[in-house]
């Protein structure tokens, strides 16, 4: 017996129809201006900077140097101490504020605590109140000469700390600052991973005889590993994109010890208007942070066996 086939017809494309060449249309209609608004205002402006750092300015026209830019960077001892600069901050400061915040957040979702939320909003508004704004008001706290933070240390028998003009001063200056403001910021963050951990989890663990220190270092932080990864990543490329503190600060300075490459870039491209080499400078930040950040994720993001 003859089996019968029957084909149905596939209408083109342009042949849908109207109802949902209607829906189509509404699509482009709600999607289009935030198309042409991320071309206009991403896009396009992050294409240009790649194009401009290919080029330079001479005698008024823009040249084509291709890498020169790329190259003059291994002879910049600004930005080479700008490296240093972050990678000190990346050693020292990212890993004290984030140990900082998983305490901090243990100690807010204690069931012995009172008013705990009163104390997490405290913590959080730091990170809601603006980079100049706070980094202003501790360029006023450390003060050589009136400061409050000479002023309290002096009450026992301490002369006065050149905390903004000091080399290592300076630095431990910019530590303090930001780590004040982003603190509160991780620890809201870990603690919201801390309060999808069970109570079973700490039931056992007492069980089997672990103490609260040990049930929290084996048991709970291992938990909380994609968090913290998560707030490693984000506390790392704002350190590497660190510009508003060092600048109200301290300029840069002492001697650009607190130098950061943002910064330099800032000062190459508006000082010295010489938008190739910053935007060079640019590009080689995104790759570090692109770079560092994908080494954090393969050792912080992988599981243990």
């Amino acid at each position: 017996m003859a089996v019968q086939t029957r084909t149905r017809a596939v209408l083109p494309h342009d042949d849908a129809p109207p109802q949902r060449r209607r829906l189509r249309l509404t699509h482009w209609v709600f999607a289009g201006p935030a198309a042409v608004l991320f071309v206009a205002f991403f896009a396009y402006p992050l294409g240009a900077s790649l194009w401009q750092s290919f080029t330079s300015e001479r005698d008024g026209a823009t040249v084509w140097v291709g890498l020169a830019q790329y190259r003059r960077m291994l002879d910049d001892p600004v930005l080479l101490q700008s490296l240093v600069n972050t990678g000190l901050l990346l050693l020292i400061q990212v890993p004290v504020m984030i140990g900082l915040a998983l305490v901090l957040a243990g100690v807010l979702n204690a069931s012995w605590l009172r008013f705990r939320g009163g104390w997490r909003l405290m913590y959080f508004l730091p990170a809601v109140t603006t980079l100049v704004a706070y980094s202003v008001v501790f360029r006023v706290l450390l003060k050589t000469d009136g400061g409050a933070a000479n002023q309290f240390i002096g009450m026992f028998g301490f002369g006065p700390v050149d905390w903004l003009n000091d080399t290592a001063w300076s630095r431990i200056s910019l530590i303090l600052s930001i780590t004040w403001r982003w603190t509160g910021y991780n620890a809201v963050i870990l603690l919201a991973g801390l309060q999808g951990v069970g109570r079973e989890q700490y039931e056992a663990a007492a069980i089997d005889g672990a103490g609260a220190f040990t049930t929290f270092t084996r048991v709970i932080v291992p938990q909380l590993r994609p968090v913290i990864l998560f707030c490693t990543i984000t506390s790392t490329i704002g350190t590497l994109q660190l510009f508003d503190e060092n600048y109200v600060l301290t300029r840069g300075g002492p001697d650009n010890a607190t130098m950061t490459p943002v910064l330099y870039l800032y000062k190459v491209g508006f000082d010295q208007m010489d938008f190739g080499y910053a935007a060079a400078i640019a590009w080689v930040v995104v790759a570090l942070i692109a770079l560092v950040s994908l080494v954090q994720f393969r050792l912080l993001g992988r599981e243990r066996a």
